[in-house]
């Protein structure tokens, strides 16, 4: 689930959240590796370059919502270019990176019944 594109959107800090992560890329405002993609589930590989496209209105919303997420970091699988607003998984992320919420062994359990 970290490698969605709309994942790796949100915690590059271009969305607030990750619905408004989806959305965007929904609606064409994400490219990746320079073609427009609008499927929010695609999966990212590492040295996949994520942008902006370059209409004017799209970076300036990508600039105001980078802007207003400063305060969380950007994952150390991911780098992040503020200026151009374009993203680069440098690696696929691992387990021991990626923040849990749940206790994962519960979920596997409860889903295995």
């Amino acid at each position: 689930l970290e490698r969605r594109l709309d994942n790796v959107v949100y915690r590059l800090g271009l969305a607030a959240s990750r619905s408004q992560a989806r959305q965007l890329v929904s609606h064409g405002h994400i490219h990746l590796n320079g073609r427009k993609v609008t499927v929010p589930s695609a999966l990212v590989r590492a040295s996949d370059v994520v942008a902006s496209r370059e209409k004017k209105a799209t970076k300036d919303l990508l600039r105001r919502l980078l802007a207003e997420n400063t305060g969380r970091p950007v994952p150390p699988w991911l780098s992040l270019e503020r200026d151009g607003l374009v993203g680069t998984v440098t690696v696929l992320p691992t387990r021991d990176v990626i923040p849990t919420i749940a206790e994962e062994q519960l979920v596997v359990e409860f889903y295995s019944k």
